[in-house]
């Protein structure tokens, strides 16, 4: 994408109602909508996260099944998300907002029990060791999604990484987490859930082209 382009997507974005672009500053002291987003959508009903949502698909499609129920997606790039704000836009979807800030704060931007789901699709496995503390599925990062989300919460991760499919079991597992349902190949698998096939994002239709399995993990945290 040209930096024309993406300039003209970031201008765009700052006139979408659908959009917020709050700085680091505003979210870590006393975000306005923390615990306060049915001001937002005027209604109490459900929220579920996308986060490294990316162009926002799954944040669509999951809106247009559930209209009874509120999503927003999470991303620091906002370039990528204008697409999935422009269509919840074009579609009249009511129950869809974008927030264009790190995913690490999550736990600033919504408060305890708050969330009923969340959706992790796709994200950079971050391999190096290193890195770990990038990792959306460490135990950091794990602590806050229980923190943000209610009694009956579920994680969703869907992954083309073995590797991150492999340290996110294996973390579940000596945890003492509730695992739901996992397995290694979805569309492989006459027993995965509609909501993991029947939606495909830009970076999965290239993986199935080259033959790439894509795996899906569902599971409760118990802390």
């Amino acid at each position: 994408m040209g930096s024309k382009n993406k300039l003209k997507r970031f201008k765009e974005n700052e006139t979408f109602a659908n959009v917020i672009q709050p700085t680091r500053e505003e979210v870590i002291n006393n975000f306005s909508y923390q615990g306060k987003w049915y001001t937002f959508f005027k209604n109490d009903n459900p929220i579920v996260l996308e986060l490294g949502c990316g162009k926002g698909e799954y944040t669509i499609a999951l809106a247009e099944k559930h209209p009874d129920k509120n999503f927003i997606g999470i991303d620091i790039k906002g370039a990528r998300f204008w697409r999935g704000a422009k269509t919840a836009l074009e579609n009249n979807l009511n129950n869809v907002a974008f927030i264009r800030t790190q995913i690490e704060l999550v736990d600033h931007i919504f408060a305890e029990n708050e969330v009923s789901e969340i959706w992790i699709t796709f994200p950079d496995p971050q391999i190096k060791y290193k890195r770990t503390k990038h990792r959306m599925t460490n135990t950091e990062f794990l602590k806050k999604y229980h923190r943000i989300l209610n009694s009956e919460g579920t994680v969703n991760l869907k992954t083309d990484s073995e590797f991150m499919h492999g340290y996110t079991l294996g973390l579940l597992h000596g945890e003492g987490h509730e695992i739901l349902h996992a397995n290694h190949d979805v569309y492989k698998n006459v027993y995965s859930p509609e909501e993991v096939t029947g939606t495909q994002t830009f970076y999965e239709k290239q993986y199935l082209e080259i033959g790439k399995p894509i795996t899906y993990i569902k599971f409760k945290l118990n802390y």
